[in-house]
């Protein structure tokens, strides 16, 4: 028998990262996520009403998104105009991107791109 929870959604997603500091400089600086918790183990930003954490790993594995987890994380952007904002800020701050493209399946347009541990990251439209 099913469970069926009643549930609004997600509360937060938990990441591993090799170097927190690089990784929050990351977030931080580069893409803009406003830190709103931290301390010597983790750090934490608001995604709409989901908090991403992230926390340092114990090995020195990278991210494979070919491996039983997370293949990647997708925000919500809510018009055309911020994606290509998004796009173009992150060239210019020379993080590898895919620039603007369009899902084949969903007919949605998206940009996709990696963090310092190689997660795939995208914006993705409404």
């Amino acid at each position: 028998m099913a469970i069926n929870p009643k549930t609004p959604g997600v509360h937060h997603i938990n990441f591993r990262c090799l170097n927190l500091d690089e990784t929050k400089k990351f977030y931080r600086d580069v893409i803009g996520f406003p830190i709103v918790l931290e301390n010597d183990e983790l750090f934490a930003f608001p995604a709409g009403n989901v908090i991403v954490v992230f926390k340092k790993a114990d090995n020195k594995a990278s991210f494979d998104p070919f491996t039983v987890g997370t293949d990647h994380v997708a925000f919500t952007c809510e018009s055309e105009e911020e994606l290509n904002r998004i796009a173009k800020g992150l060239s210019a701050a020379n993080v590898e991107n895919t620039g603007v493209k369009m899902d084949p399946l969903l007919q949605k347009k998206y940009v996709a791109f990696k963090d310092p541990d190689r997660i795939q990251l995208e914006f993705y439209m409404q």
